[in-house]
Parts: structure tokens; sequence; C-alpha cells
């Protein structure tokens, strides 16, 4: 048969019968999304009793992007174009969706192209790693098995995610030898190919789903051997061995691993006592050098972080003439991207003022992702697919082709959080997040994603009746951390964990910090900046009221605040209790996210009860008024007992788990090392002390 440009796959009525013609070297990628449309056919042969469906396969077709298809409709039959596999298997998943949803109604004609060219989930891997916690220690195992990445890159395909971020502090020893500095990798030859037979693997299997792959390290590090060897720094080294050593790892590891698709590097970390201008110029003598003497082209990730610079940035990319655009990072809201859809502050220098020269004027060479970092829930299930969408519409520009979502102090393999496994259906602590992942990968392909979407793969897991109510009280109840961070400013990863209401190392100069427990106290919730300039602080609410000012019409008070919350946190309760009561024989797994459910909810009320508590307390000390403080007291007895509520329900579910390592943050009280709500409770009991001294 004469070689083909295209596959033709044709599903025929009830026959259920394909007519397939390939060009053996495609059919491997083309088998996937064969696969997909063949089970989709069997699952709804009564939607397609009077359809047609075709795929095209034409990779000479410039039009057609490797992740987009093309739809052409006519009567009955409905034909998709695609020029790759993975643009077939996107197309695929959505006919199949479609055929359950509307009956392949929302299947329109035209060219579906991606909203986000870059839709990338950063993680952290636990070996040689940025945050070192007993945390870190338990993933050892899932990390170096090549059956968990399967099941998280299939997750990553499903959800639309198309790069994977591989971040740890020196990743290289680990990955290559380099013959001039053999103290640098001090593993034996066995265990150096098993190493290597596991970044293969890794690797082969990223491609196959059409996801690239980075490895990201922090600068300046290098391995503990090999500074002890040659007598130099392990960190922070700026001798002409350390770049010489790093920039042949860059060298080595593109060459050896022929599906790795990219690098990246963060400058500021370990970059002590240098200019911008000579952090670029470390940057280029090691990464971009290494990467220019290496025998194929690779992608390049510069992060834009503390102590960098727009313009030293720009000048060392642009005489470093890479082939391909250079991805560059930028930390939406800090390390709090979870808060307020308006970019507030970022993490390009230390005050977080946001330095435009990153994208004004419009680069040519690189483009912006925004880093939406989570360090403020990782317990519970989160998903408001409303907040993702207007963070969309907020930030979408010429300069911005991507998003990266992920964590610094959380790595999502083994799951030490549920305290009872028995009758669970998930193996990975990913797997329990499935929300997280899917409203962010599907609205970062397609933004215009429908919620009916997420409700059917709801419904797929807890039944028919379940799905939209589920999907609708997470969205209500989901907003309480995005309002806490809103509320209360915050910059790196310690300073706010929107889950515990903790905020183990605030900055002093953005309000009060008693520096006796994380918890956030009643007096450093009332005296605490906002993130979002249009939300009004609760001091500052109180004295303009004190001052005879009305509130500004475009502002949110506190407590317009204190009743959207307890808004929110109604609906999702009653939607659960509405689950609850419909549903026979609650699912393990269904029991867990209403668990979930009803402690954010606790933690939204909380939220909110404490806000009535800050405004009358603040105002019964401004006026000396005994009346008010004693009603702050009542809000807080009322705190004490809603904290009891969630706390009984987090015990139900929740191990006591490691959090952050006290002793390095100034804590002496090795009990902080572990979260718990309940373990929260006396702080909970000393606001009301507060109040009532």
């Amino acid at each position: 048969m004469q070689k083909t440009i295209f596959i033709l796959l044709v599903f025929i009525c009830q026959q259920a019968m394909a007519q397939v013609y390939y060009d053996p070297a495609s059919y491997s990628e083309m088998k996937k999304c064969i696969d997909l449309l063949q089970t989709a056919y069997r699952k709804h042969r009564d939607v397609l009793s009077a359809s047609r469906i075709q795929v095209l396969y034409q990779p000479s077709d410039t039009s057609i992007g490797s992740e987009s298809y093309k739809i052409e409709r006519e009567d009955h039959l409905i034909t998709m174009r695609i020029s790759s596999g993975i643009g077939g298997y996107y197309g695929a998943m959505d006919i199949a969706e479609s055929m359950a949803i509307d009956n392949l109604q929302s299947i329109t004609s035209g060219l579906k192209d991606p909203s986000f060219e870059v839709r990338a989930i950063k993680y952290n891997l636990p070996w040689s790693p940025y945050r070192e916690s007993q945390s870190m220690e338990y993933h050892h195992q899932d990390c170096r098995d090549v059956s968990y990445w399967e099941r998280f890159l299939d997750m990553m395909q499903d959800y639309r995610f198309n790069t994977l971020l591989l971040y740890n502090k020196h990743p290289f020893n680990y990955m290559v030898r380099i013959p001039e500095y053999p103290s640098a990798c001090t593993l034996s030859d066995a265990e150096m190919e098993e190493w290597e037979n596991f970044w293969n693997q890794l690797f082969a299997m990223a491609k196959e789903r059409g996801v690239e792959v980075f490895v990201v390290n922090w600068n300046i590090v290098i391995p503990k051997s090999m500074a002890e060897a040659h007598d130099l720094k392990e960190y922070n080294d700026l001798s002409e061995t350390t770049i010489d050593y790093t920039r042949k790892c860059v060298t080595a590891t593109i060459n050896k691993y022929k599906d790795l698709s990219g690098l990246g590097v963060t400058l500021a970390d370990w970059m002590n006592g240098q200019t911008p201008e000579e952090r670029e110029e470390w940057i280029y003598q090691t990464f971009v050098e290494g990467m220019k003497a290496a025998n194929r082209p690779v992608k390049f990730l510069h992060r834009a972080v503390l102590s960098g610079s727009s313009d030293a940035m720009r000048d060392m990319l642009n005489r470093s003439d890479l082939p391909y655009t250079t991805l560059t990072e930028v930390k939406f809201n800090w390390s709090h991207g979870h808060s307020s859809p308006r970019l507030m502050i970022t993490h390009a220098s230390e005050s977080g003022e946001v330095n435009t020269g990153y994208w004004q004027p419009t680069p040519d060479n690189y483009r912006i992702q925004w880093m939406i970092r989570n360090e403020d829930f990782w317990i519970l299930r989160w998903g408001d697919p409303e907040f993702i969408r207007n963070h969309i519409a907020y930030n979408d520009a010429a300069y911005v082709n991507g998003y990266h979502i992920g964590s610094e102090g959380y790595i999502p393999a083994y799951d030490y959080f549920t305290r009872d496994k028995n009758g669970v259906s998930w193996k990975y602590a990913f797997e329990r997040q499935w929300l997280y992942y899917a409203i962010w990968g599907r609205l970062l392909y397609d933004r215009n994603t429908p919620d009916q979407v997420f409700e059917k793969l709801a419904t797929d897991k807890y039944g028919s009746s379940n799905g939209p109510s589920l999907i609708d009280a997470f969205r209500h109840v989901s907003r309480m951390p995005l309002r806490l961070a809103t509320f209360f400013k915050a910059t790196w990863d310690y300073t706010l964990y929107s889950e515990g209401f903790m905020a183990p190392m605030h900055a002093e100069r953005y309000g009060i910090n008693d520096k006796v427990h994380p918890f956030i106290s009643i007096d450093e919730l009332i005296h605490h900046q906002t993130l979002d300039t249009s939300y009004l602080s609760i001091i500052d609410y109180v004295k303009m009221l004190d001052r005879g000012h009305s509130p500004p019409n475009n502002v949110i008070t506190p407590d317009m605040l204190a009743n959207q919350l307890i808004a929110d946190a109604e609906r999702g309760e009653m939607l659960a209790r509405q689950i609850e009561q419909t549903t026979r024989n609650l699912s393990f797994d269904l029991q867990q996210e209403l668990a979930d459910i009803y402690i954010w909810s606790g933690l939204g009320k909380y939220f909110a009860t404490k806000i009535k508590a800050g405004i009358l307390l603040a105002r019964g000390r401004i006026n000396q008024n005994a009346v008010d403080k004693q009603e702050a007291v009542k809000y807080l007895e009322e705190c004490l007992t809603i904290w009891k509520t969630l706390s009984h329900t987090g015990d139900q579910h929740y191990r006591r788990v490691p959090y952050w390592e006290s002793r390095v943050f100034g804590f002496e009280d090795l009990s902080l090392n572990y979260f718990s709500w309940s373990h929260l409770i006396p702080q909970v009991e000393r606001d009301i002390h507060i109040a009532s001294e």
C-alpha cells in the first residue's frame, strides 16, 4: 500500500466497525486516539445511532497545531482533522464527553486550539529537596516507581496538562557522571544504571502522552562530596571549577536523555553577593553555554524570581540567541496564587513590587507563564472553576503563553493524610485531589470549558444525582482560602497556610506578629494589611467609620466579606447534606469529599465570625466601649464552637501530619512540626482571653 499522509477511521452507526488506513510509522502515535474513539462508540452506541464520525490524520496540514483539532459537521457526519496523536486524543475526549452530556450538540464546526501553549505542573522531587522536612521522606519510594509516574502522566494527559517541571536543588548527580569530576557522583555503577533507566522510562512515557519534561534546579549548589573533594562551598560557590562542572552537567544531561525536553534555572537562591548582571552571566556561562554545546537543542526555563532584573535577563537572553522561545515564570501574588485574581505582588523583588519590565515592552524571544503556587491547602480537596476563569480573564495578554501550578512544601505522591484507607479507590495523593487538577488543566486548555464537564466527571465517580451538587458545593466552600489569602497579605511559602488558618512567618511590615504561635490570632487578623487593595482591613475599616467616613463603593469591607463567607459556607453545607440524604450507600470516597466540604464550610464560618469579633473588638478598644468588647467575646466563643466541630470532622478523617520544621523558623515547640485542626484549639481559646483582657 502506498504510504499515506492520513489515517481514515470511520465508525459506522450500529456496526461498530472501523476502516483504518495508516502509515506504519504513525500508527503507534494514533493508537490511543483510535482506542478511545472505539470505547466512546461502545459506551454511547445509542447516541451514535444516527451519526457517523471520521478522523483524518493529516500531519502535513500546518494550519492544525499538534494539540489542536478541526471539526467539520455536515448532516450526521462529524469529521475531525488532526495533525498529531495528542490532538486526536484531546478531540476524542471532547467528542466522548459531548456524547454523554448533550448528544454531540456542543461539538461545532471550527478549529479547536488550546487557550495556552504551556500548561505546566511544578513538581518538587523528594531527593535533594529544596524544602527539607519529614513530609518529604514519605515519597522516595513512589517517586522512584515508574508505575506511579504512569498514572500521574495519564492524569496529566486526560486533564490536558502538557508540561512537567521536576525541581530539586541539584539534579545532575542523579542523572550523569562527569569524568573530570568523579567525586560529584557517589553512586555505584549498578545504582547509576537504575537511575538512568528510571529517567529514560519517565521521559519516554511523558513524550508518548504529549508532555514535555523540564529538569529545574536551584543555584548555586554542588554535591557535598564534590565540595569536600575540591575544597569548595556546597552553596554559593563562585569558582571557575563550579562553573565548568555545571556547564558540563548541562551538556551531558541533554546528550544522555534524548526525550528530555528542557532545562530550567532559578537565580537568587544561593547566588549571594552577585549583582543581577553577574547572576545572569553565571547562568549564561553554565546553562546557556552548556545547552549550546549539546548535540541537540532543548527548551529553556528562566524563572523571574527574587533579586532578578528584567533588563539583565533580557540582555542575557538576547545574546543567547536560543532556538526556542524561552519560558519565563513569574510567581503570581508570590507563593499564594490562590488568592485575588488581580496581580498585586510578585517574587521579583524583596518588597514584592510588580516589575512590569518583564513584559513591557512585549518580549520577542520569551513569554511569561504565571506561577500559581499553592502553599495554602494540601489536605482538603479544592475546586472553584469560576476563580480560574476569572484569573484567565484578568491576566491573559500577548506576552502570556501559559500557567504553572504546584507547591514547594507538598508532593502529591504518598497519601499520608487519610486516616482510614480501607475502601478508598485512590492509591496516590494526586488522585484524591482530582478536581483541583481537572479544573486547572481543562480550563487552561479551553477557558470556555463548561461546568457540565466537571459535573460529568463527578457523576461518573459518584452517581448521576451527585455531580452538579458536588461541584456547586466545592465552588462555594473553596472560596474560603482564596478570601483569606486576599484579606491577609502574604509573601513566601510559610507566611500563610489557609486551610490551617496559620501564618507561621508572616512579615511584620504588613501588621502585628505576636510571635506566640503560627495560628492567626484575633489581634493579628485585626491589624494585618490586605493583599488586594480593593479589600479593607479590619483596623482601617473601624478607623474610617470612627472618623465618620463611609467606605468607597468599589471596596469590600470586612462585614461584607463576612457575609459572603457565611453565605458560601451555608450553601456548601446545605448541598453536602442533600447529597448525604439522597444517596444510598455512600461510598467511602464520597464520604471523604463531603467531609472536606464540611471542614471548608466550618473554616468559612469561623473566618466570618472572627471578622465580626475583630470589628467589635477594634471598635471597643478605640472607643473604650465595654459592650462592644463583650459582644466580641461572644463571637469568639462561637468561633470556638465552630472550630471544635470542624476539628472533630478533621480528626475522623485525617491524621496529624508533618507541616514544617519549627526550630528552623524560631519556634522551639516541637509540637508545631505537626498539623491538625484539633491541635489548634488552645489557640482558638486564646483569642477569647485576648478579647476578655
